[in-house]
C-alpha cells in the first residue's frame, strides 16, 4: 500500500514502514502527527484519487529526528573581472518514518 500526499507545498510518495527525508517540519523529534492532504491511495490494485484530496484518507507519520543534508557548494565567477564569489548551503531536513496508511 503506498499513497502521495502534499507535503509543505511537495507531493511525496509514501509507504507503511518507510522512511523519507523532507524540508524540515515544525514538530519535535519523537512526535507523532497526521497528513489529511492524501491526493492518491493504492491497495492492493484498488486505486482511489482525490478530487483534490481523497475523503477519508489520512497517514500518520513520526519524526525521527532532524538533520542536515549534503553540503551544496555554490561558485559564481565573472571571467576578466576578477569577481568570484564561493559560499556554501546544507538544507534543514527531517527524517520522518511513515507509520500507517487509512484509505
Amino acid at each position: 500500500m503506498y499513497a502521495i500526499v502534499d507535503l509543505l507545498g511537495k507531493q511525496i510518495v509514501v509507504e507503511e514502514g518507510k522512511n523519507i527525508l523532507v524540508d524540515r517540519l515544525p514538530h519535535e523529534e519523537g512526535s507523532s502527527f497526521s497528513l489529511d492532504n492524501v491526493l492518491f491511495v493504492s491497495d492492493n490494485g484498488s486505486v482511489q484519487i482525490g478530487a483534490p484530496t481523497v475523503s477519508g484518507a489520512e497517514v500518520t507519520a513520526k519524526v525521527i529526528r532532524h538533520t542536515k543534508g549534503d553540503k551544496l557548494l555554490v561558485f559564481k565567477k565573472k571571467r576578466r573581472k576578477g569577481y568570484r564569489k564561493f559560499a556554501g548551503h546544507r538544507q534543514h531536513l527531517s527524517l520522518v518514518s511513515i507509520e500507517k496508511i487509512k484509505a
